[in-house]
């Protein structure tokens, strides 16, 4: 692989503006740039998760490939160029024959859960919720320019992948999910009749 950075500062952002790859340049705080912090972060978030699990863990390869995909996604996003794309559907449904194959494993799910069980299955649900933030960012960005559909779908998909994946690792070394426990409402509100 070429060097691709020579210098870490180049001092060209310090007025508010960032350089996509197509050589374009927007704001920092431009729909495009925040879909791609937010995709970042999550990636980001992912790693502190993955350093968390043991190395002959099976979610530990599945959340690598993710990782992958995440960064192959945020490539799109900084290219800017609907004709360049990465995430297709055979990415889409070998991520749902993953989540159909962790949940295969699972027991119904009859009540909310809490993030909890283990920090592993807690920041799990972490990445859940940041995936979630990319997703709307993602769409936010779709209804003013053109981006591959299928990177928001593939975002839908990963969150419900975390929520199965934070599922399975909240049972491990025998530990449980944290079942919601709700409070009694002071009063109920009234039906509205029609």
């Amino acid at each position: 692989m070429a060097n691709r950075l020579t210098k870490i500062y180049t001092r060209s952002g310090d007025k508010g503006t960032t350089s996509l790859a197509n050589g374009s340049k927007v704001t920092k705080y431009h729909p495009r740039i925040e879909a791609l912090g937010d995709t970042d972060e999550l990636n980001c978030l992912l790693g502190v998760l993955i350093a968390e699990l043991p190395a002959q863990e099976p979610l530990r390869i599945l959340l690598l490939q993710c990782q992958n995909d995440l960064f192959d996604l945020g490539g799109e996003l900084a290219v800017a160029d609907p004709g360049y794309t990465v995430i297709n559907t055979e990415v889409i449904t070998q991520m749902e024959q993953q989540i159909d194959a962790l949940n295969s494993q699972l027991p119904p799910l009859k009540e909310f859960i809490l993030p909890g069980g283990n920090r592993a299955a807690a920041l799990c649900h972490q990445a859940r919720s940041v995936c979630r933030r990319a997703e709307r960012r993602m769409v936010e960005l779709a209804d003013q320019e053109m981006v591959n559909p299928l990177s928001a779908t593939y975002l839908n998909r990963f969150s419900d992948l975390l929520f199965v994946a934070a599922r399975v690792l909240a049972r491990q070394s025998g530990g449980e999910e944290v079942l919601w426990q709700p409070r009694k409402p002071a009063h109920k509100p009234e039906q509205q009749g029609g």
